[in-house]
């Protein structure tokens, strides 16, 4: 049987942390900023965790299962 690959641009998007969660960044950071405030735009920066509900799906994409 072959191996399974891990999918590539979830590599790039998602990393974990020591204690086996997920971490993402926050969308709508890229482009046309100029309408944001500096406030959500600052908020925007700081990377999260990776929601209960959709950490399974990333979990296989990922191959930590």
């Amino acid at each position: 049987m072959p191996k399974v690959k891990t999918n590539a641009a979830s590599k790039k998007r998602f990393a974990l942390t020591g204690t086996g969660k997920i971490k993402r960044k926050h969308a709508y950071h890229s482009h046309i900023l100029t309408k944001k405030s500096k406030k959500r735009k600052r908020n925007l920066d700081h990377t999260t965790l990776v929601a209960g509900a959709n950490s399974k799906q990333v979990r296989d994409l990922l191959n930590l299962r």
